[in-house]
């Protein structure tokens, strides 16, 4: 049965609500009497997952590197809430990752990344702000740990949603005299969806590489293409994940940041415990690089980039 939003005591809205863990947090918290809104980038994505949740979750295209999209989508948000109602839940879940050795990587494809995880996810806070005012409401910002642990050939995944956790951590000073929580919830290795994403973006970083750069890097990022690909496949399931995130969402008082999975509470200790170069030795370890130590291998066991 479909959820009317004008009689839902609570609402949210998802980016990256089509396909993986916004999917599943999208489902979730429909399943608790949410109103629950989302973006999606096909219209098969949209159709999807209105027939699953029975109409209880309203999709939208929306490329929320566009400013007048995202605009649009938070406007058509607050006409179907209606009565002056605001929004109770943000959940800013989109991005994308661009693995490779950086010297390879073209700086468009960096620039990209940066649009999406931070530009765009600073686009969709900054819209539904007078929203979040209206009911007082909360933002949950989906980070990763290597925004905290960096590795090696997935420099600009951590280096953007490192930029996105100072962000979020200023929007939570400036907006808590409004009555608007932040808070970041740093996921660790999960199967949602996207290890077979990460699987195909490295093969063709691979697949591309000339002669003279796969004598460069082929060894390397072939071992880290190999740690990746396991370790995501053996990571919290999706439903878990979305689990504890629509905990963060709704638990009080509202925590600054929080991990998603034991891993995550880990590696966030090890980078309050342990020295630069003890990381640096953690960090190869991590991507199949580094010689085992028992410090590395406990982290490395439970983690993922």
């Amino acid at each position: 049965m479909s959820t009317n939003p004008k009689q839902a005591s609570r609402s949210a809205a998802i980016t990256g609500a089509g396909s993986g863990l916004g999917r599943d947090i999208a489902l979730g918290l429909a399943e608790k009497g949410y109103a629950v809104f989302g973006t999606a980038m096909t219209e098969a994505e949209v159709q999807a997952l209105k027939t699953t949740s029975s109409g209880r979750v309203s999709l939208a295209l929306c490329d929320i590197t566009k400013e007048a999209d995202v605009r649009a989508w938070a406007g058509s948000v607050s006409a179907a809430l209606g009565d002056g109602r605001g929004l109770d839940v943000l959940i800013s879940n989109a991005g994308i990752l661009t693995p490779g050795p950086l010297e390879l990587l073209p700086l468009a494809a960096i620039r990209r990344e940066f649009d999406v995880n931070v530009f765009g996810a600073l686009s969709v806070m900054t819209a539904f702000l007078p929203a979040l005012r209206k009911a007082r409401g909360r933002i949950v910002q989906i980070s990763t740990w290597t925004a905290h642990l960096p590795l090696p050939f997935n420099g600009p995944s951590g280096a953007s949603k490192a930029a996105m956790e100072v962000l979020s951590t200023v929007y939570r000073a400036e907006l808590k005299h409004l009555g608007v929580e932040v808070v970041i919830a740093v996921a660790g290795n999960m199967r949602t969806g996207g290890p077979a994403k990460t699987a195909a973006a490295l093969a063709r970083v691979s697949e591309s590489m000339t002669p003279e750069q796969r004598a460069l890097y082929g060894k390397t990022f072939g071992a880290f293409t190999t740690a990746l690909n396991d370790m995501q496949g053996g990571g919290l399931d999706s439903v878990s994940a979305a689990r504890r995130v629509i905990e963060l969402a709704e638990q009080a008082p509202a925590p600054s940041i929080a991990p998603v999975g034991p891993d995550t509470v880990d590696i966030l200790r090890t980078v309050r415990e342990k020295s630069d170069t003890e990381q640096d030795a953690i960090r190869l370890q991590v991507v199949g690089l580094g010689a085992s130590d028992s410090t590395a291998s406990t982290t490395t066991n439970r983690s993922k980039p």
